[in-house]
């Protein structure tokens, strides 16, 4: 075997390597992140429970640094990766604010960062599907290619109308009067902006993942049938 397709093998398993963890660490650092900014769950950790939100970022970053090695000189597909990684960095740094939120939700400051935690996450996984499209473009099977942009168009916009409902949210939450059934969602006692919220971010993420793992599977199969 020459050295070229040696490293295209290569360059192949870390791409899967990559995304395996990007689809199991996706799910697993959205539990940590919400777990870390509602409960007390990792109270045992002291003043580090902070830690496993920012690790659970890192992992991200470390699953795309993964994807790097393919395809080194298409540039528009490293520009997305470039932009993914960036956002995941800012993730990482602005994770450990949820704890610190939950111990004291009245400092402005840490309400601030948590705020631009949570719009970076919606982009960053909107940077995500912008990734997995530019992946499948230059992958040969035609069907995943035409789902993948089908799908990942979807997505985005799902993820964009979260991205605005939460900008309106946070804008009305600044007002002073309110009519009274805008008040009750904003205070939490109507739980449909709730669950606006979780479908219009839950069910794009389930989608992303699905993407993820069908063009995982096809890259997996093409290592096997590497004449």
């Amino acid at each position: 075997m020459d050295a070229a397709k040696v490293e295209l093998l290569r360059a192949l398993g870390r791409l899967v390597r990559g995304l395996s963890t990007l689809f199991w660490g996706m799910p697993v650092a959205l539990f940590i992140c919400l777990e870390t900014a509602r409960t007390d769950w990792l109270g045992f950790l002291g003043d580090a429970a902070f830690v496993p939100a920012m690790l659970a970022g890192v992992v991200l970053y470390y699953a795309l640094r993964q994807l790097r090695d393919f395809q080194k000189q298409e540039r528009i597909w490293h520009q997305a990766l470039n932009r993914a990684e960036i956002l995941a960095v800012i993730n990482a740094g602005l994770a450990p604010f949820l704890f610190w939120w939950h111990k004291f939700p009245a400092i402005t400051f840490y309400i601030v960062c948590v705020d631009v935690f949570v719009f970076s996450l919606l982009l960053f996984l909107m940077q995500i599907n912008q990734v997995l499209r530019r992946l499948s473009a230059m992958l040969p099977d035609e069907n995943l290619r035409a789902e993948t942009k089908m799908f990942t168009a979807f997505n985005i916009a799902l993820f964009m109308a979260a991205f605005i409902g939460l900008a309106v949210y946070f804008g009305l939450a600044q007002a002073q009067v309110l009519p009274r059934a805008i008040a009750r969602i904003i205070a939490g006692d109507d739980p449909r902006g709730l669950w606006l919220l979780l479908f219009l971010s839950l069910m794009p993420l389930a989608m992303t993942l699905a993407i993820l793992w069908k063009i995982k599977e096809v890259i997996f199969l093409s290592i096997f049938h590497q004449d």
